[in-house]
């Protein structure tokens, strides 16, 4: 038996658990060591298994899908493939037939997309992790409608997260190894600013200094005035100033902290702390963790939120034998109320919404 079917037999039996709430949109995830994508669908007990995609091309090895979203025409959906021989690449799906599209070579272990208002532009962070470092990795830039590669622009030691902002015009990037964040003038492809959110791997590596955030992601508020960085080293969120690149708070959160996302409305941001098996969730306008909630696996990636910002959707990893998950949360209960299993690592969460509740991710 392939190792696809394997996997699909193994999602299907899996069961839902708790009451989700309203439908109207699926949620995505990638799974890394099994070459799946799996659509799932709220139902009154919980998640169900919509359907399974086999991603990858590579016979007999993993191509190790890290990283899912969506157009902003909810007609397409885009999942970053980290192997390759060696470069990585971006691939675009048909949302109606899961079909292949197009896909673009990118570079060296790419992880996270993000794609301008208007569905013209991806930008692709090429983390590298097992190259040598230190080293200066790349962001590549894809034109969608031809999935053509346009730059590889220089960036920094291990982009890990790339966010574009709501109006279209300025996309930022976390490095982990050099401890930045960065800003990309989508006009130009060009960096236009740059700013230190700790001290550097190499450096703390030396035992020279004493601060080092690592930053895994960052996200941007719906009003685009503030910036969410995770530091997987400092355990915090870090807040910044947009339209300054200026710090505003370091909020403390559990430990390995990973991804992050506010929600829909504005109102939360939620972090995963991959080793504290749990999520911080960060009330916005008083920039305080109101909640610390435990997760069902231990190794906590991803996140994603019901358009209504009423549920949070939160991927854990597997190890060994036992599946990852993802997990529903009720932000108003501010608790776990709902996990299916999901096997094969997995990892990049997305929200795919019905026409009516289109908008971008």
């Amino acid at each position: 038996m392939s190792r696809h079917l394997l996997v699909l037999c193994a999602l299907l039996a899996a069961p839902a658990q708790a009451q989700t709430g309203n439908a109207g949109y699926r949620v995505g995830v990638v799974s890394e060591s099994g070459d799946i994508a799996t659509w799932l669908k709220p139902t009154a007990t919980g998640l169900a298994v919509d359907r399974v995609v086999p991603v990858g091309i590579m016979p007999s090895d993993i191509d190790g899908p890290h990283n899912i979203t969506v157009s902003p025409d909810g007609k397409s959906y885009y999942i970053t493939i980290a192997h390759g021989t060696p470069f990585g690449s971006l691939w675009k799906m048909d949302v109606a037939g899961d079909s292949l599209l197009g896909r673009a070579q990118v570079e060296l272990f790419p992880t996270t997309i993000s794609v301008t208002p208007d569905g013209q532009f991806a930008f692709v962070a090429n983390s590298d992790f097992h190259g040598d470092h230190p080293r200066t990795n790349v962001v590549s830039v894809i034109h969608t409608p031809t999935m053509t590669k346009i730059t590889d622009v220089p960036a920094c030691d291990m982009p890990h997260g790339v966010k574009v902002n709501h109006a279209g015009t300025a996309v930022y990037v976390s490095c982990m190894h050099s401890d930045e964040i960065l800003q990309l003038d989508v006009a130009t492809f060009g960096i236009s600013r740059r700013a230190k959110t700790g001290e550097g791997h190499a450096m703390v590596s030396t035992g020279s200094v004493h601060h080092e955030c690592a930053p895994t992601f960052v996200s941007v508020s719906p009003d685009d005035r503030r910036l969410y960085v995770a530091c997987n080293v400092g355990n915090t969120l870090q807040v910044w100033d947009a339209a300054g690149l200026a710090p505003i708070k370091e909020i403390p959160v559990g430990k390995g902290a990973y991804n992050v996302e506010p929600s829909p409305d504005g109102k939360l941001v939620i972090v995963t702390n991959k080793k504290d098996q749990s999520v911080s969730v960060i009330d916005a306008s008083t920039l305080t963790e109101i909640a610390r909630i435990p997760t069902s696996k231990k190794i906590v990636h991803g996140v994603a939120y019901s358009p209504d910002s009423r549920w949070a959707y939160v991927s854990s990893e597997s190890i060994g034998t036992d599946p990852g998950a993802v997990d529903v949360i009720d932000l108003a209960a501010r608790r776990a109320v709902a996990s299916v299993a999901v096997p094969g690592q997995p990892t990049g969460i997305t929200i795919l919404r019905s026409p009516s509740t289109s908008a971008r991710r």
